[in-house]
């Protein structure tokens, strides 16, 4: 699942790739931004904010959004791409490599000067230059819905997906119904960005420790399966009126209280 790692690491991805060059190619195949073209324009850059992503070309910003399916892939010209055409939403390509954006749920060009409008909503991001761990904790510890849904609020902290979350809460000790002020918020996001950032440069996440399939999670995508610390069943439900899988969550019932 793209989660604030995976974004990083995919900013990091196109950065080398495509940083310093002129677009030779600019193909969106989205219907509000068909007819932009940028062909031409330097590229400065890729930065990532939370879940999204920022390509830097001229005066304006690509912005794309991954969410459940989206990915970017780096090819050479002419490659041959690893995936139908029908799903590629965005093309941008220099002389020597071409990136390919594979089922993107958003697209859009903005000027640079308005990235804010994108992200300017955002809470603080534990994989960004500018990270600021008070204010985290200040707006988490504001809100007083459940734990879970807080967590995986980006105007609270950007970059944590359900998966982080169910894994956090399990290493804490915290159901996800939890309330939020009843929560030691503070520890849980040092947990978060020291965890964030331990996977930020690793190819598989994982929270145990252990990168081998079906061995990195301790509770999330295990409904059914003994805990690996007790023997508990995990448990799985849903959290919020997220219409994603945003809103489904793991955790045992014996290990968080």
């Amino acid at each position: 699942m793209p989660e604030g790692d995976t974004v990083f690491r995919t900013a990091r991805l196109l950065d080398e790739a495509l940083a310093g060059a002129t677009a030779t190619r600019f193909d969106l195949r989205v219907p509000q931004a068909a007819t932009v073209d940028l062909t031409g324009q330097p590229i400065h850059g890729v930065a990532a904010r939370g879940k999204h992503l920022l390509l830097r070309i001229g005066d304006s910003t690509l912005h794309s959004h991954l969410r459940m399916d989206g990915a970017w892939f780096v090819y050479r010209p002419g490659e041959k791409w690893r995936h139908p055409a029908f799903k590629v939403r965005a093309i941008v390509g220099t002389a020597e490599r071409e990136a390919v954006g594979v089922d993107i749920a958003e697209i859009e060009v903005v000027p640079t000067r308005d990235e804010s409008q994108l992200v300017g909503h955002l809470g603080p991001d534990p994989l960004a230059p500018d990270w600021d761990a008070a204010e985290a904790v200040r707006r988490l510890s504001a809100d007083t819905r459940s734990i879970h849904v807080a967590l995986l609020d980006q105007r609270n902290v950007a970059g944590f997906g359900n998966e982080y979350a169910a894994e956090l809460l399990f290493l804490r000790g915290i159901l996800p119904t939890t309330p939020t002020p009843e929560v030691d918020t503070a520890a849980l996001i040092d947990l978060g960005v020291r965890t964030i950032r331990a996977n930020r440069d690793r190819t598989g996440r994982t929270f145990t420790g252990i990168d081998r399939p079906g061995q990195a999670t301790w509770v999330y995508g295990r409904a059914g399966r003994p805990c690996r610390r007790c023997g508990t069943r995990i448990r799985r439900g849903e959290q919020g009126a997220d219409p994603t899988r945003e809103r489904i969550t793991f955790w045992c019932p014996s290990c968080q209280r």
